[in-house]
Formats: C-alpha cells, structure tokens, sequence
C-alpha cells in the first residue's frame, strides 16, 4: 500500500470517527459518478479500516445522465471495472442531462435539477437495496466552494455537512471525503489506474462553481494556504460577531 494510499486512508477514517458515520452493520450506497473522487471514494470505503468498522455490504450506483449520445461507453468502462473489482453494482440510465439542458426547465439552473434528479434514484435505490446510509464524494475543496458560493450568491453563510439525516432518518447521507484535498484524490486515482470517465456535460466549465475555483485558485497562488485559513473558519464561527436576524 503506498503512502499516498495510507494518508487518504487516515483522513477518511478520521472524517468517519469524528462524525460518528459508520457503525456496525451499516449498508452504504455509494454514488458513483466516474470522476477521481468517486472511484477513490468507492476503493477506500471496500478496503481495510483500522478503527471504524467495515459496512456490511456496499453497492456502487452510477446513474447515467445520457450526455454520450445514448451509446452508454462511459457506463460500460465503469461496468467493466466494478466487475474486475468484484463490486456490487447498479448502474441506472437516464436523460437527466439532456432534459436539464431542454426548454423543460427554463426555469432552473441545469446543474439545480440534474443534482436534484440523480440524488432522488439514488434514495430509491438506497430503499431498494436496503442501504441505510448514501456516501457522496466530496471533497474538502468542495466544501470551501460551497461556502463562498452560499455567502456569494444565496445570501447565506452555509456549507455541506459531512453527514446528515434524511427522511427523519431513514437515510443518513455522508461525505467521507470532507477532509481530502481535491488534488490529492486526482494523484490517487492516476496512481491507482482508476478508470476515470467524464460526464460530458456542457455546462460544466460554464458554471458558477467553476467560477469559484478558479477564483479560489488564483487566490490560492498569490496567498498560500488561504483555502485552508476557510476551512478552519468553518470551526470557528463567532455568531455574536454576525449580523443575525
């Protein structure tokens, strides 16, 4: 195991203990959507823990959003591999995409519904499957993202949790990722040969997160560890120093 291998490993077992997001007998779902971050996610969460139990079972869901001109290539690829690896699987195809680009939903951002539609399979499949919690791969970039986006554009000072209930609790849904650093897991997956897909979206270098990273970006070369100066923020909020209602 190499110690690239070893250090994602502590941190995702650290982001479980401190949260308390894996117990004995859990079954977890986990999103995969082809990129870096989700086929880490799912090789780390099937291999060996040390202080956090094992799930009993875990199924990798791909949902298909329909963006590869209805040839599937993509849903093969992630095919092939979960049966090399010998993962339970279940990959879903759909038009998500496309009907989120359409004049169907003129009304919303396409990134708003397609996230909306593909966490919803992923809940019935969660029922399905009988998974009580459903993991999702972000990151610790992309929780910072979601913080200045929030304050930037929804008027809010808010983020994604690492772990949070559903359904009053029939799901519980977690991000074990929360505390590893995008670039790391990029590193991980070319050292690993995972097979890392694409989801051909046009609207992906179109957004207003991109935008973000990329502001975040040059901030970051011009001022070195300031996204690690937000993150620790995120732990030391002082509400009386805050406007309130």
């Amino acid at each position: 195991m190499s110690k690239l291998n070893l250090h994602l490993r502590k941190r995702l077992e650290q982001a479980l203990l401190q949260h308390g997001m894996l117990a004995e007998g859990d079954r977890v779902l986990v999103g995969v959507s082809g990129g870096a971050d989700s086929l880490t996610l799912l090789k780390l969460l099937t291999g060996p823990m040390l202080f956090v139990p094992r799930p009993d079972y875990v199924l990798a869901v791909h949902v298909d959003l329909g963006f590869d001109g209805g040839d599937g290539k993509h849903a093969q690829i992630l095919e092939r591999h979960f049966k090399e690896e010998g993962y339970n699987y279940r990959i879903e195809k759909t038009d998500i995409g496309p009907l989120a680009h359409s004049e169907y939903n003129r009304k919303a951002s396409p990134c708003f519904l397609c996230s909306r539609l593909r966490r919803k399979i992923l809940f019935e499949m969660a029922r399905e499957y009988r998974c009580n919690k459903v993991a999702l791969a972000h990151h610790k970039d992309d929780l910072i993202e979601t913080l200045l986006l929030n304050l930037f554009f929804a008027r809010e000072i808010s983020t994604m949790l690492p772990y949070q209930p559903f359904f009053n609790g029939d799901f519980y849904l977690m991000r074990p990722l929360a505390y590893i650093e995008e670039s790391l897991l990029k590193r991980f997956a070319s050292e690993a040969k995972l097979p890392v897909v694409k989801t051909g979206c046009p609207s992906a270098e179109n957004t207003k997160r991109k935008y973000v990273k990329d502001l975040l970006k040059k901030l970051e070369e011009d001022h070195k560890g300031l996204k690690e100066n937000i993150f620790k923020a995120m732990k030391h909020v002082k509400p009386d120093y805050l406007l309130g209602k």
